[in-house]
């Protein structure tokens, strides 16, 4: 029999489980039934919690392939004691399972209480009530703790938090919110969005996994897509609208980040990053995505893709208020929806069509919008349909909208390493972060209308991937039919396996696919493979670049070599 701890978290706004903050354990179980684990967990957490004087109801449970996860539900101000409880209840249930004493009961009260008297935090508990009483954001961290957004923001350290009657109520406020969420294409969503709001005259705040940006200045590089960045940005006194790129790691990690939006997008859902925190499927990584309806009241629309199966099959569940975007205006899930009069943003001989409670009209071509490169990159129709339908709810003017999407050029410098199209001397260079099947046959259309003579493709992967989901990789990229596959490593991204082996994979998938042995090269590292290839190029060549790391010293040897004459 084993019980083993995989991860112990605080849980600190809405997520998988519920719309309420607590701790979870993440354990994998072998040898044991999982409903005896959960019982047993069941038992010695009432029996913990109601010795602290909490409320031992407030318990719930997650059973996935191999494991479960264990929730119980604390205020904020003692998110940590109640990871302590959670894992005490753990070590007893492992002791009571396997025959051996139990740990003392006493002394694991005493401890607990003990930590719970130095973390509580009731000043903090008392502005979180009173923001809720109030109808204004409240956010708070380990450091800092905050009422209101954008310039209207006060923030205190969470040490110092003032008494609720100090505050002037009046003039503390919210600024227009977005999620946006899915597998792929959020960065670039976001940043259509943020054109779109910008052309209304808003200086618009953006997360993203590359940085944290108010208006034109970027305040800090890196991943900001989990709460952190969200707190940063919406206490920024120059933020005037904010659209938020999250991502499964912060959702599962920590929940969303906020606890009201005004709008959530799913961009769409598909198998990537398979494995970790029980989510072990595509049906159950849709439930992760899902966490962002928890942040949306009762008229907050949710936007959902018509064209993404997983979507559908979600929104069948739910209550909430939903707008669809498509490709398709013959989509069912859309013409009934339509008939409803319901809200939708779709494609129409041509063009982004936006229908609301004032009517059904043309907003902009598709073919003006440049990251659709005159109409042929149907993946990024449906980002500047998906971005049009949230930032209508954030309340941009229609033309707004379509002076927004025709602004926004995606090169390299505004949408880095996502659909970069350079061209010299008749040879095309095609740069994107697309890492998984789905991402992969997205571009794919895009690049066969090129009607290049030869392809050039170079890809690697990290190796945390499963080889089942490798494999599919892999195969969406041969569907291009590569004359050339360059297969790189990705130095630090091995996770696990051994060097050489995820290239060593990869080619054999590409072999077995019916790319010939003598038209694979594997490589040290992207950087290489990218010489390599444009080493290689000849006039009529499209070299695609499938840049998943190294991506500013790939950029910097494509633009070197389009610029040398």
């Amino acid at each position: 029999m084993s019980i083993k701890l995989l991860d112990n978290r605080r849980l600190t706004g809405p997520n998988l489980f519920w719309d309420m903050p607590g701790a979870v354990l993440d354990i994998a179980i072998d040898g044991v039934s999982t409903e005896r684990v959960t019982s047993a967990w069941a038992e010695e957490t009432g029996r913990l919690m109601e010795a602290m004087g909490w409320r031992a109801e407030n318990i719930c449970w997650r059973v996935f392939s191999g494991g479960a996860s264990l929730v119980i539900n604390a205020p904020i101000d003692v998110l940590y004691t109640a990871c302590e409880l959670n894992e005490v209840a753990l070590n007893r249930v492992a002791a009571r399972l396997a025959g051996e004493p139990l740990p003392s009961f006493d002394d694991a009260i005493t401890k607990l209480v003990a930590q719970r008297a130095e973390e509580q935090n009731t000043a903090l508990l008392a502005m979180q009530r009173a923001a809720q009483d109030n109808h204004v954001p409240f956010l708070w961290d380990d450091d800092e703790a905050s009422v209101g957004f954008g310039k209207s923001a006060i923030v205190w350290p969470a040490s110092a938090v003032p008494e609720p009657e100090t505050i002037n109520w009046q003039q503390v406020g919210s600024i227009p919110l977005g999620i946006v969420t899915g597998t792929n294409g959020k960065s670039t969503t976001v940043r259509l969005a943020s054109a779109i709001l910008a052309a209304d005259g808003l200086r618009a705040g953006i997360t993203s996994t590359d940085y944290i940006r108010v208006g034109e200045e970027i305040l800090d590089h890196g991943d900001y897509s989990g709460p952190g960045g969200a707190r940063t940005l919406l206490r920024h006194p120059k933020s005037e609208a904010v659209v938020l790129e999250v991502a499964r790691g912060g959702l599962l990690r920590r929940g969303i980040g906020v606890e009201h939006a005004d709008g959530a997008l799913i961009t769409n859902i598909a198998a990537d990053h398979l494995g970790d925190y029980g989510i072990n499927s595509v049906s159950e990584m849709a439930e992760a995505k899902f966490i962002v309806r928890r942040a949306l009241g009762a008229n907050a629309p949710l936007i959902l893709n018509a064209d993404d199966p997983e979507s559908v099959r979600m929104a069948a569940t739910l209550s909430n208020r939903i707008i669809w975007f498509g490709l398709d205006q013959d989509n069912r899930v859309l013409e009934t929806h339509l008939e409803k009069q319901g809200e939708a943003a779709y494609l129409s001989d041509g063009w982004l069509v936006l229908a609301t409670n004032i009517g059904t009209r043309n907003i902009v071509e598709a073919a003006k919008i440049p990251v659709t490169f005159g109409g042929i990159a149907r993946y990024n129709i449906s980002n500047a349909l998906a971005a049009m339908a949230l930032c209508h709810v954030l309340g941009a003017s229609d033309e707004a909208l379509a002076k927004g999407l025709e602004s926004f050029s995606g090169d390299a410098d505004e949408n880095p390493g996502r659909g970069n199209l350079f061209e010299k001397n008749g040879i095309r260079i095609f740069l994107d972060f697309a890492h998984n099947e789905h991402g992969i046959k997205a571009v794919s259309e895009t690049i066969k209308a090129f009607q290049a003579r030869r392809h050039i493709v170079l890809m690697g992967q990290a190796g945390d991937r499963a080889d089942k989901e490798l494999g599919e990789f892999v195969a969406a990229a041969c569907g291009l039919n590569p004359d050339r596959l360059l297969v790189c490593e990705l130095p630090g991204y091995e996770r696990g396996r051994e060097a050489g082996e995820v290239p060593g994979l990869i080619t054999a998938f590409a072999i077995d696919a019916g790319v010939p042995r003598d038209t694979v090269t594997e490589l040290a590292s992207p950087v290489e493979g990218v010489k390599k290839a444009l080493a290689e190029a000849k006039p009529g060549d499209c070299l695609v670049l499938l840049a998943l790391t190294q991506r500013d010293e790939l950029l910097a040897l494509v633009r070197e070599f389009v610029a040398d004459k």
